[in-house]
């Protein structure tokens, strides 16, 4: 058979198919003749023939013609391979080779998808499943080199699922070996799908049924040694449940059913939403399944902290979803109000759905909400730094980045509202000896991302201290506090130095960064007129040595910096100048207020 690309378009099903019966019969000549080199060289013609057939119509589904050639060519091989007679030597030659030139079809019609399925379970079914399973993974492994990736993979998870279920011993190391290109492919091919494609529903299928098989191989195995391959499970759902979270799109309907699918996996696993969502279910799973292992192992399972907070997140937006993981969210929250640790850990584990880049806005958002009902009515009582782990505090870190990060990034005004109620009771929601190390970190690694969105971050986090300034001397006029525990300590006047006079020297970046220098001005303005007026000085601000300090070092070069680019703009009637000189106008004027009360102060001291 000449190697030349086939156009089907203008060949007739008639012909395919006998040029296709020449073809198996050489095969199958050449196999029972023992000859290991034209036997491989004939399938690899048939292989090349067979894929010219579905390229030309995954090309052009509108055309009938291609489509019936694909169901006459189908049918042909399934015919031939259930044949009783067939040499099982021929079943085994070709079972290398054609599930992947087969499984190409799949992405044809719903009813060459049909007689894929069969022809691959025929391969299942006759040849050893570690042979198969090794043929399948291979197919998988080249996924990204088919026209329909989606249906490809389709097809060939619902083969390998059928493969799990007919292993005999080792089933744990087998499946193990397999799941990295499994997830893989599945990750890959999601990428290439909408909801509306018709392989979406195909892919996630497929992806539930190799679930299921292994469901079931544990099943096989109860009284025997199945615990680590219900771990690997359990690890496959939660990373599958990232994959179709990630797929969602807009519509979070579309998914539902998948992810109540997977859900329901989770009482047979173990999987307690409980322990999901204050990172308390993921890391023995992996210490049990991975141990040393390869990195290969590891990168599979890359995204299961993440589907451990999105399952907690699903079962919050649909009651379906958390009656199939046997779960209640209502009590769950209840139980997160009434724990510090469970609070700030669950805190922490938002940042896989926050800093996620893939996921939706929509799953944010419902995220968002989550966040609000766990920190809503909770009660803080103050309580000494010992009592927090200190891994707590990097994670409450990362997570009201993140929150920063919605507020900026987001365009749903809902979303961006609420992520800012999320983040002033998150803040709320720590003890003020670790609340005001965290914002100062916060206002500093701010400062590292892009000059507009840092400034407003610090903008934003220099408010938000300054609010707590304002609670906290409540509490100290009505004696409620000591002033160590408050926020009226020196701290505050070393955040207000931070972006008024910068590590790196100079002035501040003007009008780049004109929100945060405003917030920065206001701060220190509201300190010093508190601190004069109540005959404090709890952050040092009135002592003659730091009055001195922000009049010389902080506020007269930046009147100098304020006064240059006023002067350079004044006559620029562009729009360009009408701009800065509107963003200079608020810092121009605060800022005159704080020298004037610093000159002011300094006579008096």
């Amino acid at each position: 058979m000449s190697k030349a690309v086939i156009h089907t378009s203008s060949t007739s099903s008639q012909s395919l198919v006998l040029r296709l019966q020449q073809s198996l019969n050489s095969c199958s000549k050449a196999v029972e003749a023992d000859d290991i080199r034209q036997s491989e060289e004939l399938i690899s013609e048939l292989v090349e023939f067979l894929s010219s057939i579905s390229d030309a119509a995954i090309s052009d589904p509108s055309d009938e013609d291609t489509q019936n050639n694909s169901i006459a060519v189908l049918s042909h091989i399934y015919s031939f391979l259930s044949s009783s007679s067939l040499d099982q030597a021929i079943v085994d030659a070709l079972s290398f080779e054609l599930p992947k030139a087969i499984a190409k079809f799949a992405g044809v019609s719903r009813r060459c998808c049909e007689i894929v399925d069969n022809i691959i379970d025929n391969f299942t079914t006759k040849c050893s499943p570690r042979d198969m399973i090794s043929v399948l993974s291979e197919a998988l492994d080249s996924y990204g080199k088919t026209i329909d990736a989606p249906g490809y993979v389709s097809a060939l998870l619902r083969g390998v699922s059928k493969v799990f279920l007919s292993i005999q011993r080792r089933q744990f190391e087998q499946i193990k070996v397999a799941l990295p290109i499994l997830l893989n492919a599945v990750k890959a091919a999601s990428f290439d799908l909408d909801d509306g494609d018709i392989g979406f529903k195909d892919l996630f299928e497929g992806a539930i049924s190799i679930g299921k098989s292994i469901l079931g191989t544990c099943q096989k195995l109860e009284g025997g040694p199945n615990g680590r391959l219900r771990g690997l499970l359990a690890l496959y759902v939660l990373q599958i449940m990232t994959i179709v979270s990630v797929s969602t799109g807009d519509k979070v309907s579309s998914c539902l059913s998948f992810v109540q699918q997977l859900s329901s996996f989770f009482p047979y696993c173990g999987l307690k939403y409980a322990d999901l969502v204050t990172d308390q279910g993921v890391d023995p799973l992996i210490n049990l399944i991975c141990g040393d292992e390869t990195d290969d192992l590891m990168d599979c399972f890359s995204y299961v902290k993440h589907g451990a907070v999105l399952s907690v997140i699903w079962g919050h937006i649909s009651d379906e979803v958390s009656q199939a993981s046997g779960q209640d969210v209502s009590i769950l929250i209840n139980e997160i109000r009434n724990s510090h640790s469970n609070r700030w850990f669950a805190i922490g584990m938002m940042k896989y759905v926050y800093s996620f880049y893939e996921l939706p806005w929509v799953l944010k958002k419902h995220a968002t909400d989550f966040l609000l009902l766990i920190t809503e009515h909770s009660n803080l009582q103050e309580m000494n730094e010992d009592m927090i782990c200190s891994f707590v505090t990097p994670g409450l870190i990362s997570t009201l980045q993140d929150i920063l990060s919605v507020i900026m990034y987001t365009p749903d005004a809902e979303l961006r509202k609420n992520a800012f109620v999320a983040l002033k009771r998150v803040l709320a929601d720590i003890p003020s000896s670790l609340r005001l190390d965290i914002m100062q970190v916060l206002v500093k690694t701010s400062t590292s991302s892009s000059m507009i969105v840092g400034t407003v971050q610090v903008a934003i986090l220099l408010d938000c201290i300054r609010e707590n300034l304002r609670n906290d001397y409540l509490k100290l006029r009505e004696e409620k506090v000591f002033p160590s525990s408050t926020f009226w300590n020196a701290s505050i006047l070393d955040l207000v130095e931070f972006v008024l006079k910068p590590p790196n020297g100079g002035p501040p970046s003007l009008p780049e960064q004109s929100d945060a220098v405003l917030s920065a001005l206001n701060l220190y303005r509201y300190v010093l007129i508190t601190e004069k007026t109540g005959k404090t000085n709890n952050t040092g601000v009135v002592s003659r040595t730091n009055l001195q300090k922000v009049y010389n070092e902080w506020f007269l070069p930046l009147r100098i910096l304020v006064a240059g680019i006023t002067s350079e703009n004044k006559s620029d009637h562009e729009q360009l100048g009408m701009d800065v000189m509107c963003g200079l106008n608020p810092v121009e004027f605060v800022l005159h207020r704080c020298i004037e009360l610093v000159e002011e102060n300094i006579k008096h001291v």
